[in-house]
């Protein structure tokens, strides 16, 4: 048997061990988060409880009626639950793909690179009620000013991200690919793309409880139908039980989409190796 023979028959083994049991080892790690998540949730019910035996209802309602708040809602304003998540769907996907296109411009394009810097840079000193306010002059149809306002204010994290992806791709790796002369798509397309991804998972993670939160603000100032308007009705009829039932609600579907983003981040990158801080 020829050394190199030798030595791949004792590499590969260990090489499978490793593998083996790093697989198992995210679980355990994900398991507490579960455990965490759970814990926390059953002393905020707890504080809930606690603070409402002390001050009326008005202010704070126990748990038990809010549970009940969250049923008569899951029954009757679905409506407006399935226009949000179209909403917020629509601007979060739209912003993803132009911000990750001006991204890979700012990064790759000299000429254009500077100036669509500038203008994202100067997207981000505007204020959400400026947005929220000139849409409102804008347009005259709801779903145009919440999607408006949700895409000039989620499009800056995803272009600056993907910039900041591109900018971080090592110079070797630049200078290896580089060497076998490929086209431009190519670069784009074996090099770029597939290092960006991971920035692309890591911005709609951080932007989806942010996205939320806009969409119910967009609501509440430019439309009549959806999560946000059902809240402002409920603050105006003193229904603080609807106000905190949609907050939970809300929460839920943070957590949600934060799971399935987890999981799908999971599949396509399972080729990244996760690093144990011990």
């Amino acid at each position: 048997m020829s050394q190199s023979a030798r030595t791949a028959s004792s590499v590969t083994p260990s090489r499978l061990g490793a593998r083996a049991a790093a697989r198992p080892a995210a679980r355990p790690g994900r398991r507490r988060d579960l455990t965490a998540l759970c814990v926390v949730s059953v002393l905020l019910i707890l504080a809930m409880e606690v603070a409402s035996r002390f001050v009326p209802p008005f202010i704070m309602p126990s748990p038990l009626v809010v549970g009940q708040a969250v049923l008569e809602l899951l029954t009757s304003d679905w409506h407006h639950v399935s226009v949000t998540l179209l909403r917020l769907a629509a601007a979060v996907g739209f912003s993803m793909l132009l911000g990750v296109l001006i991204g890979l411009l700012m990064g790759t394009s000299r000429r254009l690179g500077p100036y669509l810097n500038s203008l994202v840079i100067i997207d981000t000193g505007i204020p959400a009620l400026s947005w929220m306010l000139v849409a409102v002059f804008w347009f005259k149809d709801p779903e145009a000013r919440i999607f408006f306002i949700l895409t000039v204010i989620l499009l800056p994290f995803y272009a600056l991200n993907v910039y900041e992806g591109v900018r971080s791709m090592p110079k070797e790796w630049v200078d290896m690919m580089e060497s076998f002369r490929p086209s431009r798509w190519q670069l784009m397309r074996y090099l770029v793309i597939p290092h960006i991804v991971q920035y692309v998972f890591m911005t709609t993670k951080s932007v989806i409880g942010y996205a939320i939160r806009m969409v119910i603000f967009a609501e509440l100032v430019a439309s009549a139908v959806g999560v946000g308007s059902r809240m402002s009705l409920a603050q105006s009829t003193f229904r603080i039980d609807y106000v905190l039932a949609w907050t939970f609600l809300l929460v839920v579907l943070n957590l949600v989409l934060q799971s399935l983003l987890n999981l799908v981040e999971r599949h396509v990158l399972k080729w990244r190796a996760e690093a144990k801080v011990r």
